[in-house]
């Protein structure tokens, strides 16, 4: 923010669960945040309404026949102006007048207007963890070039950065010992090994504490979202794998916790509400309303912790060997888990398979090195086809 000036943001995603909760904190901070782009990918009549409430100045929609559908609902109600497809996100992350940019579009087509703000050197609010998980390597030395400032907006995540020092040169420099990365186990923790096979995509999508969107409540029930996660904190708090360890926590009220060498063990605690971290992240380093309800302990009475389960949820080892291996394995990882996950909720993959597939696809695709963002896009592609050939097969 310059002087008294309102904050200009960027929301990629805002159709999405995340992108929902920042309008929600942005609009209880008029005075120090201005909406200045909002996109969405096939949500066209979603994001009308939230044009006419913010009336940015961009929207981005991916297609021509979108944009069209939104000029037409907008017509004489907004000044808005409606861009479209890879080239309107990238220039709505990284124009001059914006700020700060709330990476939320799900998958790895954020991953281009991610870099975008990463090299234009904003203020990145990182919801999106699959950029990376696709191209971590690439992602941090962009962040080092550009002197982006990179706030994570995952709750484990932002729980970890509350948990460390600012800035934090190194985890054995501050004194870390671990990172416990806790997860809920989903709404499959408890339930028969046996009848996994009969899940439904509705099933899978109700999770027992966190609104979601599907795809991202399908990889809570498989556990691939704490494998993403894990790939992501070896990569976000320069991390080695032996480092983390994943912690079950069915409750969802300690977000994640870091260990010290003298025995102290810090936890960040709070309400199963991403409004939380969005909040944090976009005012750090100062504190913000965001429209949580203050955790009652006592109403909440207990608070139990397991180790996860990797018979029932092989993809948190999947995840694990991904990042072992290193190069273009969590690359290939994430893209055979999208087209798998896709597959399942279209009603052509069966739950225990979505796991299956994935192997079958990392098995199959080569490690290399990622050499660059074309080299990066490529990769994910070949990954995408032989998902497509495995998801067939089974």
């Amino acid at each position: 923010m310059q002087g008294n000036s309102p904050q200009a943001v960027t929301v990629l995603g805002s159709t999405g669960s995340i992108g929902v909760s920042t309008l929600d904190v942005l609009a209880r901070h008029p005075q120090k945040y201005t909406v200045f782009a909002l996109t969405a990918n096939e949500r066209v009549a979603e994001l009308a309404q939230q044009c006419r409430r913010f009336n940015p100045r961009y929207a981005v929609v991916a297609s021509e026949a979108g944009a069209k559908e939104l000029r037409e609902l907008l017509a004489g109600e907004v000044s808005t102006e409606i861009l479209q497809g890879v080239e309107g996100l990238c220039h709505v992350a990284s124009t001059d007048e914006v700020g700060a940019v709330m990476a939320a579009i799900v998958g790895a087509a954020g991953l281009r207007p991610t870099l975008a703000a990463v090299e234009a050197g904003k203020k990145i609010l990182l919801a999106n963890k699959e950029a990376l998980v696709m191209a971590g390597p690439l992602f941090l030395r962009a962040l080092r070039v550009s002197g982006a400032q990179l706030l994570p907006i995952d709750s484990e995540h932002n729980a970890i950065f509350q948990c460390l020092p600012y800035p934090c040169g190194g985890l054995e420099e501050v004194g870390v010992e671990r990172i416990l990365l806790t997860g809920s186990g989903g709404p499959f923790r408890t339930r028969e090994t046996g009848d996994l096979h009969k899940v439904t995509p509705d099933e899978a999508c109700a999770h027992p504490n966190w609104s979601m969107g599907r795809k991202i409540s399908v990889d809570s029930a498989t556990m691939m979202n704490k494998g993403l996660e894990f790939i992501e904190a070896c990569y976000l708090f320069n991390a080695r794998p032996e480092q983390i360890e994943v912690v079950v926590h069915p409750q969802s009220i300690i977000h994640s916790m870091v260990q010290y060498r003298d025995g102290s063990l810090l936890a960040q605690m709070g309400n199963p509400d991403m409004r939380t971290p969005i909040a944090h992240a976009l005012a750090f380093p100062s504190r913000i309303d965001a429209g949580v309800p203050a955790l009652d302990l006592i109403a909440q009475g207990r608070l139990d912790f397991e180790a996860p389960d990797h018979q029932r949820f092989p993809c948190l080892r999947l995840a694990r060997e991904a990042i072992d291996v290193g190069g273009s394995a969590p690359t290939v990882l994430n893209a055979a888990n999208e087209i798998a996950v896709e597959a399942f909720l279209q009603g052509r993959l069966a739950f225990t398979s979505i796991a299956a597939a994935i192997e079958k696809v990392m098995n199959s695709a080569p490690t290399v090195e990622l050499t660059g963002l074309e080299a990066v896009e490529a990769i994910d592609l070949n990954a995408r086809e032989l998902a497509q050939q495995a998801v067939g097969a089974l």
